[in-house]
């Protein structure tokens, strides 16, 4: 598959291409470098990103509000979690033996071939018919019906 990059277009007003450009110059950057660094930033905090001013963020660090926003969980919400992926990740290997082992029976039934006994070749008296001598019994016989 490989790490193919991909191309991005969109219009937006002059007004906010020109703040953009802007934003670019002043970090030194190219006008795609910041798109580039948003989306990155975007994908690493699964969507959850939010454009602060800085004046904005210094206060919210002075009335204890951190940023990104934490939330509290509780231990028993972790440890269900825990759990839930210990199950999944057994669950996932028995998938896996399982398969190991429809397969191994698969190879096995392929290879078994010679196996097949028909009923025509186990009657080895041939035209004899039912009325053979009996006195013949090195091996016994059986009657369906």
């Amino acid at each position: 598959m490989g790490n193919k990059n991909k191309t991005i277009s969109f219009r937006v007003s002059e007004d906010a291409f020109e703040a953009l450009r802007d934003i670019a110059e002043e970090r030194d950057i190219s006008l795609s470098a910041v798109f580039r660094d948003y989306v990155d930033t975007l994908v690493a905090h699964d969507g959850q990103v939010r454009a602060v001013p800085e004046a904005e963020l210094e206060s919210m660090g002075e009335t204890g509000e951190s940023f990104p926003p934490r939330v509290e969980v509780p231990k028993s919400f972790v440890r269900e979690h825990e759990r839930l992926e210990l199950e999944a990740d057994h669950l996932r290997e028995q998938l896996d033996e399982y398969k190991r082992y429809v397969t191994h029976l698969r190879e096995q039934l392929d290879g078994d071939e010679e196996d097949v006994i028909y009923l025509e070749d186990l009657d080895d008296r041939g035209d004899r018919g039912e009325h053979a001598d009996r006195g013949e019994r090195d091996e016994p016989s059986f009657r369906l019906g």
